[in-house]
């Protein structure tokens, strides 16, 4: 293979000494920017720009109300001013554990307009997370909204301010609902270049400790915006405000996007929302405290968002609710799935529903990303062609030849959304990075002909039944287009014979009988599905487990099904979990009611 210059810049570096290299080869950084692929400013500037073109703007959506373009401006100088007063700067790295809402969309602007790099990770999953994040990013400080999580951070000697926005005084904790002695904070002009270090997504991944993956200002406003630009139609040129008037060929400057965003703004894919909607985009953001399926629709009735962001299992419980009289979801030009592979009956739910494009996003906080750019363009059951504006595929076999056309191999990117570095993680750069800068996703695919990517599965997300291996994702695909089940998972299972055997743990489409485990692997069969890889078992559920951010909790599901399988229970036999089973494991994140997701 031949290998591209590697030339970068100096590593920036923390006041408590943390590093984050810039991987990316220099070459491709000035190829994307002479194409206009990624802007020469920073998330703040383009966030001021926005502000100051159209104050009265709808910037934030929640449960308190509107927040405009210029109410958000000056509650972000507000943020900023006590982050100030407490020390931080632009060489800090503050972390940011709050629910959706005006405050996390302003807290995390006003890191930006410190030239500081932001942290956010979703609520949930206890206080091993804090510990684990704030550690291993050495951030200098922290806004926390749990008790658990304040208690924990006063281990941790380096972080010199944390700020609270819970009721009551937390020992040594400062309050974020205080006006700053000094007035808003004057933010420079600019506070931060380009290239510099913006955001740190975290990832559970496949690891022990969560992932964190920097991004530069440059990769979240351009490649990592660019797939939201594509998806809603917003032709802006970079670093041009989209309310600055300036007319497009055809008319008019669209205006811009309404989102609903119902994942954590805090999550990886959730960063679509402060970053891209508002700082790269100029547009609304909807969001809500936590996710309930009848409150999410509400809010496209009365809020009238154009996209709908969510993982599957949020739109399917959308989509099975019925219809109130005078339901309005008209405002919707898209849905929009990602964080998870999208079973076929859940989008036919959807376009159902709504009676609009169902758009499926590959993705990943890795610096990966593919879907049609076009709303409603035929990709069948393809994730879609890569935009080389987001991000370039290939496919490479595992001597790191490029596949043929059609062959199965690892999928790897490069593009303007290419992060920077793993954060305190130089064993991961080396595991997923390629000397040349490719992004290794560990995820098997291929091309076809038209180059339109298939997903496979993930290439360590196997089942090892005998000796064959198994793809659960592959099960799973086929098991989302039988008419009768809503969500299927596909684990493994211990089996003293063959090592390990499949269970598919299914939830049934709202009113419908559950499905038999022989009409299930007649379906598959008729799929044509490999009989070799039929699940043996059938779990059927009420409801899935989930972790925090919405995706379904993998863990907790296999952790059931080898409990009630511990027996030893006949091959095929069908089993049913009682309804209002609780799932006990840490991740599942426990709902308080049916339909509803603690974000």
């Amino acid at each position: 293979m031949t290998t591209a210059p590697t030339a970068h810049r100096a590593p920036w570096r923390s006041r408590n000494g943390l590093e984050l290299p810039d991987r990316v080869p220099r070459a491709d950084r000035e190829a994307w920017e002479a194409r206009g692929l990624c802007p020469d400013a920073d998330l703040f500037t383009l966030f001021r720009g926005h502000a100051l073109a159209a104050p009265g703007r709808d910037a934030v959506v929640d449960e308190r109300g509107t927040l405009s373009y210029g109410e958000l401006y000056a509650e972000v100088l507000r943020v900023a001013a006590l982050f100030a007063e407490a020390g931080l700067g632009p060489r800090d790295v503050i972390a940011l554990r709050l629910p959706n809402g005006r405050l996390a969309a302003a807290a995390e602007l006003a890191v930006y307009a410190l030239g500081a790099v932001a942290l956010p990770y979703p609520l949930g999953g206890g206080t091993r997370d804090t510990l684990s994040l704030l550690a291993r990013s050495r951030a200098g400080g922290a806004v926390l909204s749990e008790p658990e999580d304040l208690e924990a951070a006063s281990e941790l000697p380096w972080l010199r301010a944390v700020f609270t926005t819970g009721p009551g005084a937390a020992p040594g904790a400062r309050r974020l609902d205080r006006t700053p002695p000094g007035g808003p904070f004057r933010p420079d002009a600019p506070p931060a270049g380009a290239t510099a270090p913006a955001r740190i997504l975290v990832s559970s991944g496949s690891e022990t400790e969560p992932k964190m993956i920097a991004y530069s200002h440059q990769a979240m406003a351009g490649g990592r915006a660019a797939y939201v630009r594509a998806l809603t139609g917003t032709p802006t040129a970079l670093g041009t405000p989209a309310d600055s008037g300036t007319p497009t060929a055809s008319g008019p400057p669209p205006a811009p996007p309404r989102l609903l965003v119902l994942v954590p703004l805090a999550s990886s894919y959730g960063s679509l929302g402060v970053p891209v909607g508002l700082a790269a985009l100029g547009g609304t953001l909807i969001t809500r405290r936590r996710f309930d399926a009848a409150d999410a629709l509400r809010a496209v009735a009365e809020h009238r968002p154009t996209h709908l962001f969510g993982v599957p299992t949020m739109l399917r419980r959308m989509a099975d609710l019925p219809r109130r009289p005078g339901e309005d979801t008209s405002s919707l030009r898209a849905v929009v799935s990602s964080g998870a592979a999208l079973p076929a009956s859940t989008a036919a739910a959807c376009r159902e529903r709504f009676g609009v494009p169902v758009v499926a996003v590959y993705g990943s906080s890795d610096g990966v990303n593919c879907h049609t750019a076009a709303p409603g363009a035929p990709a069948g059951d393809t994730a879609g062609t890569p935009d080389p504006a987001v991000a370039v595929l290939r496919i490479v076999r595992p001597d790191g030849s490029p596949a043929a056309t059609g062959e199965a191999g690892e999928i790897q990117a490069r593009g303007p959304m290419t992060p920077l570095c793993h954060v305190g993680a130089p064993e991961l750069d080396a595991r997923y990075r390629t000397a040349d800068g490719w992004v290794r996703t560990g995820d098997l695919g291929a091309l076809d002909e038209e180059g339109r990517l298939r997903v496979l599965g993930r290439l360590k997300n196997v089942v090892i039944r005998g000796g064959h291996t198994i793809s659960p994702a592959e099960v799973e695909r086929e098991l989302g287009t039988h008419p009768g089940i809503a969500e299927a998972v596909c684990v493994p299972v211990p089996d003293e014979e063959f090592g390990e055997r499949l269970c598919a743990c299914v939830r049934p489409v709202p009113g419908t009988p559950a499905p038999a485990l022989e009409a299930v692997t007649a379906h598959l069969a008729a799929r044509g599905l490999e009989r070799r890889k039929f699940p043996e078992y059938l779990l059927v559920l009420d409801r899935m487990p989930l972790r925090p951010t919405g995706k379904v909790c993998r863990r907790s599901v296999t952790a059931h099904a080898e409990a009630v399988l511990g027996v030893r229970t006949p091959l095929g036999t069908p089993l049913a979990m009682p309804p209002g089973t609780t799932f006990p494991v840490a991740e599942a994140g426990d709902f308080t009611h049916p339909g509803e997701i603690p974000l």
